[in-house]
């Protein structure tokens, strides 16, 4: 992060930009996002038309490219040809780091199937939401690897499961651990065959465990693990993508007295603890909003991260959104979209920047207005410059 004067765009045409001092920094990361998930409802992603729901994410793409967000790791859904249209200049949005579809157990978080779905026959074609690549169910070693082989080869940087029960989810308690140990395996095997990586939707310790010693490398959410678990992870040398889950983004989002509020409940009890564990522990933490079905909630993509404040300094909120993102985004290995580094300033790296009015280091609340994010810059090509 740097106070500036001049920065030129790079294209046919340079195009200089005056910064007058305001504050240069990388363009913003989010670790754990949903790019085909956000506007559809689940109705809409069950039943409704898919080429709506296309356009729906691409516009999506856009809104989340201009509040500064320039790079996302996406972390289940059909967002390959997204992708690919972000990457061709079709639409503008930001870079997709592509998991493809979730990959769930019956039952599991991500098995959003009715009952009518019931039993599964082999000889029955694939359930809507496998149909439209948003989740697959395996249901042994076997099965697990085909789902995973399919997503590298749509194109996949690495490979979602989920270990665990889920929130939203309509068949899975909180405390269940969903894929046996042999099944955790297939997949990492199968990740691991290609230089990436597994990771894993886990809230408890003992999902989050029997994820680790699989040779899983990354836990998402982690709201109800215990302190020996915390240590473990650190020990294992394990990476933790958390989310601010906390009363004030999540505590209206499911109906009062249902189940998803209940859980919703638990999960958001959790958050505190959990970064207190994570700062005792030094565990490696990435920032990410996991934000569904909810377009009003995604834009207060900035007001999330900018909530961070309850545990960590300006400056810790800000690598977290960059630099430590960044790194997290090269377990990919060979499997990342991208050649060159991202989430700093300097020589040599990708040309995406953000220029911001005022100083976020003295006050944070800043990025939680895209208003105050005056140019933002991927890959050289400016997409907002309000200084003009």
């Amino acid at each position: 992060m740097a106070e500036i004067g001049p920065i030129s765009s790079v294209g046919e045409e340079a195009v200089v930009i005056n910064g007058n001092g305001r504050t240069l920094m990388p363009g913003l990361i989010d670790a754990h996002w949903h790019t085909m998930m956000i506007r559809q409802t689940p109705e809409q992603m069950l039943f409704g038309d898919v080429g709506f729901s296309n356009i729906l994410a691409a516009a999506e793409a856009t809104a989340t490219l201009m509040r500064g967000f320039t790079t996302v790791r996406d972390l289940g859904g059909p967002s390959f040809g997204l992708k690919q249209a972000v990457d061709l200049g079709v639409v503008p949005g930001p870079r997709i780091w592509p998991s493809g579809a979730i990959i769930s157990v019956t039952s599991g978080h991500g098995d959003f199937r009715p009952m009518v779905d019931l039993p599964r026959e082999s000889s029955k074609p694939l359930s809507r939401v496998e149909q439209v690549g948003g989740a697959m169910i395996a249901d042994s070693p076997d099965e697990v690897r085909l789902r995973v082989r399919e997503q590298l080869m749509q194109g996949a940087s690495q490979i979602k499961l989920t270990a665990g029960g889920g929130v939203s989810s309509p068949h899975s308690p909180l405390d269940v651990s969903t894929f046996t140990p042999e099944e955790l395996r297939a997949a990492v095997d199968a990740a691991n065959n290609w230089g990436t990586y597994v990771t894993v939707h886990a809230y408890t310790s003992e999902a989050v465990r029997r994820a680790i010693d699989a040779g899983v490398k990354v836990i998402e959410h982690g709201q109800l693990i215990d302190d020996e678990t915390a240590k473990y992870m650190a020990e294992k040398d394990i990476w933790l993508s958390a989310q601010p889950i906390t009363e004030e983004f999540f505590g209206n989002m499911f109906p009062p007295g249902s189940d998803q509020a209940a859980k919703a409940q638990e999960v958001i009890s959790g958050s505190d603890r959990l970064y207190q564990l994570a700062k005792k522990y030094h565990l490696k933490t990435a920032f990410g909003t996991d934000v569904l079905f909810s377009e009003a909630m995604a834009r207060r993509q900035g007001e999330m991260l900018v909530s961070l404040k309850q545990w960590y300094t300006p400056a810790e909120i800000l690598r977290q959104a960059t630099s430590t993102n960044a790194d997290l985004l090269q377990l990919s290995g060979l499997r990342s979209p991208y050649i060159g580094r991202l989430g700093v300033v300097e020589k040599g790296a990708l040309a995406d920047l953000i220029l911001i009015d005022g100083d976020p280091l003295i006050n944070i609340d800043l990025l939680a207005d895209s208003e105050n994010i005056r140019v933002i810059m991927k890959d050289g090509k400016v997409y907002k410059n309000s200084l003009e």
